[in-house]
């Protein structure tokens, strides 16, 4: 038997590699592969889109912007040509959900520091009162990055506009206030051609921690 053995012991190695190889492909073949959705009006909560694109189930994309950052620099959709990024809405006084979803913005860019591909993006829903001089100091009091990381304020009409009508993330506020917005917590996922691939609660570590998964992944998909 032991001779025998040691005479197919070269064909039993390969038979036991080639089984293994085979095994493993098939378990590639037969595993789920991760896929992100591309986010229209139609498939999103109502409350947060505008009515006038609620119907609309293909072919979304971010529209052209143009805002003023901390640093009274003009941004527009040209900054953000070919990358990925973290949008969300917010204001410097907030002391209810605000003070924890930049906290996590801080830990997303810390993990997209050295990655070209991805900015963030953060819109103040007060622009009134949250000025260049005003995102300025809370730009510096939180560590943001200039680089990676735009705070903005502008038009009214258009935050609002770009609000519910590109990033289908903005609760109207109230109905006599033209313009009136109250922001949600969610950080909405944007990839490099423009269309909208996640949202997540902002206040959530285990969002947090898959929204930056989910960014690696739109970086190599």
């Amino acid at each position: 038997m032991l001779s025998i053995l040691r005479k197919y012991k070269l064909f039993l190695s390969i038979v036991i590699v080639l089984s293994a190889i085979i095994l493993a492909l098939f378990y590639s073949a037969l595993k789920p592969k991760k896929m992100l959705p591309i986010y229209n009006p139609s498939m999103v909560n109502p409350e947060l889109v505008d009515s006038t694109i609620q119907y609309i189930s293909k072919y979304h994309t971010i529209a052209d912007f143009s805002f003023t950052n901390q640093n009274g620099k003009k941004i527009t959709q040209k900054d953000y040509e070919g990358t990925i990024y973290v949008a969300d809405f917010f204001f410097t006084t907030c002391g209810s959900i605000c003070p924890k979803m930049t906290t996590n913005l801080v830990e997303i860019q810390k993990a997209i520091i050295n990655n070209p591909k991805v900015m963030l993006l953060s819109h103040t829903v007060f622009p009134e009162t949250d000025s260049v001089s005003v995102l300025k100091k809370y730009a510096i009091k939180n560590g943001v990055i200039d680089s990676k990381w735009n705070l903005v304020t502008g038009d009214k009409k258009q935050i609002y506009t770009m609000a519910r009508k590109s990033y289908l993330a903005v609760k109207l506020g109230k109905p006599n206030e033209l313009y009136d917005m109250v922001h949600t917590e969610n950080f909405v996922l944007v990839d490099s051609k423009r269309r909208v691939r996640g949202f997540y609660d902002g206040t959530k570590k285990e969002d947090i921690q898959r929204l930056i998964e989910d960014i690696n992944f739109l970086c190599y998909e």
